[in-house]
């Protein structure tokens, strides 16, 4: 079994335990399952070695941190990080996604 049909079998098998495990999908599963091995073959590898050194930033007077965690009066917003995309979302042609139920409202705590 080559490598490419050892990660379509990861990717199939993936796919059908996000779905509950159903039976008789196999063939539907395992087309998914090469499409998404295919689409990761083309995509542009990323570079695993990290950069040698980044310089440090160079400091400058006029940039202070106030007590209120404040750069210059502007407050610094938090780096968002970005999600990798995960076989259980993926939806096939054809069938709709399934909604989410809203949370319900806490109840306040008893005082």
């Amino acid at each position: 079994m080559s490598t490419d049909d050892k990660r379509i079998r990861e990717f199939a098998y993936q796919i059908w335990e996000s779905e509950g495990k159903p039976e008789g999908q196999e063939a539907r599963h395992w087309d998914m399952a090469c499409k998404l091995a295919e689409a990761e073959a083309l995509a542009p590898k990323k570079s695993t070695k990290a950069p040698a050194s980044k310089a440090a930033p160079k400091k400058t007077g006029d940039a202070k941190l106030s007590p209120d965690k404040t750069l210059n009066g502007k407050t610094a917003a938090p780096k968002a990080k970005a999600k990798p995309a995960v076989a259980s979302k993926v939806i096939p042609p054809g069938e709709k996604a399934a909604e989410k139920k809203p949370r319900a409202a806490r109840k306040p705590p008893a005082v």
